[in-house]
């Protein structure tokens, strides 16, 4: 009895709802949609938190199914999918799918639920098929490719991304489509590198560039083909090129070319260009290359010299530690407050976060190219600041 006592006050409370919100229209002569997204929302979720699973099962089984109700069926299935409630999510969607009085104009929409449903619930094969029987739709097309890409993606299929990148880049989709392309065509070329198919890796991170010519990624892994085949002064001037395209990355960038220059190279011959890099990209990375470059080319007292100076106007932990170590060899002795200056600073940088996503704010010690968080590309960045760069 408290069951069907809980699915009548349910159905009098959305009745109600829907009564109010058609005065109100009829007032203002403007007919809006019962089931208006943010309007919806607020009044589902109060009835969600207050009746039974088993009175909010009830009323959406009984609730009619027209062009004014699906918006409401799809709110309460995708509340379900948001609060994590997947199973339910993929029943209310199939219920609506199997309805006969379901307007066909809307199984497009309701498909494509359905198949992010399948995607929360790990049910990749289910939803790869349902995205790509909505590919050729004119209205929900583009929406069902963006999401088999991020399958593909998932899974590490970045031949199968890469083609439904190129289809939807070919018919005119947004920029985004484009550095996807390029980073999954990156994936493509990174693969071959670890295969030693050099020519294969070449050719792909030229295509990648053809599609997004800021592509950092594509730029790294020319300078790591450049080194393999010996060319070490091209591969140098590889790694300068990461600064035009981004040079939030330019840290990157001068980690690389230091170690390249350190087995293969001479690091004093660098200072103009690290110094004229250093003026227009100030970095903490950039300001310890530079200081190294000049200690090689000038002595220790001039890299002393420079980094009290630049740390004056750009202060870092990282710089007051190299600026610490290099007075006390400087002096011929380490003090103990100088060894307690370095101790401390390093146990300060020791578990700091050195990336983060500029979109989701996901941050860590690894660089990846593809966020974990919101599947972004190239978002997650050096972080700047006192305590990085």
């Amino acid at each position: 009895m408290d069951i069907v006592l809980q699915w009548l006050l349910l159905t009098a409370a959305v009745a109600a709802g829907w009564a109010v919100a058609k005065v109100g229209n009829t007032s203002s002569k403007k007919r809006k949609n019962i089931a208006d997204e943010s309007s919806v929302r607020e009044r589902l979720q109060f009835l969600f938190t207050n009746y039974s699973d088993q009175a909010v099962d009830n009323f959406v089984q009984s609730l009619a199914v027209n062009k004014d109700t699906v918006s409401l069926h799809l709110s309460i299935g995708s509340h379900f999918r948001l609060k994590g409630e997947t199973e339910r999510a993929i029943l209310i969607h199939q219920n609506l799918l199997a309805r006969p009085d379901l307007p066909s104009r809307f199984s497009p929409q309701v498909t494509l639920e359905l198949a992010k449903d399948y995607l929360n619930a790990g049910l990749l094969d289910r939803a790869e098929a349902l995205l790509h029987e909505l590919m050729g739709d004119r209205e929900y097309g583009q929406k069902s490719a963006l999401q088999l890409i991020e399958l593909y993606q998932q899974e590490k299929e970045w031949d199968k991304a890469a083609d439904v990148a190129r289809t939807l880049a070919r018919s005119g989709a947004e920029p985004s489509v484009s550095k996807s392309l390029a980073y999954v065509t990156c994936e493509l070329a990174d693969q071959a590198m670890r295969e030693d198919d050099r020519w294969s890796a070449q050719k792909l991170c030229k295509e990648a560039l053809d599609y997004d010519p800021s592509c950092v990624r594509a730029t790294l892994i020319l300078m790591k083909l450049q080194i393999r085949q010996g060319n070490f002064r091209a591969a140098s001037n590889q790694s300068l090129k990461v600064f035009e395209q981004n040079p939030e990355f330019g840290p990157e960038a001068v980690d690389r070319l230091m170690r390249l220059e350190h087995e293969h190279g001479d690091v004093g011959r660098l200072g103009k260009k690290l110094r004229k890099l250093y003026e227009s990209h100030p970095s903490t990375s950039l300001l310890l290359a530079l200081a190294e470059s000049v200690e090689r080319s000038s002595g220790r007292p001039a890299a002393i010299e420079l980094l009290r100076q630049e740390l004056e106007v750009r202060p870092s932990v990282r710089g007051l530690l190299r600026l610490v170590e290099l007075a006390g060899y400087e002096k011929g002795m380490t003090t103990d407050e100088g060894r307690l200056v370095s101790r401390i600073g390093h146990l300060i940088l020791a578990n700091r976060p050195v990336y983060r996503c500029v979109s989701c704010g996901f941050s860590g010690q690894q660089l990846h190219w593809l966020c974990p968080s919101c599947k972004e590309w190239e978002s997650v960045r050096p972080i700047q600041g006192v305590e990085a760069e």
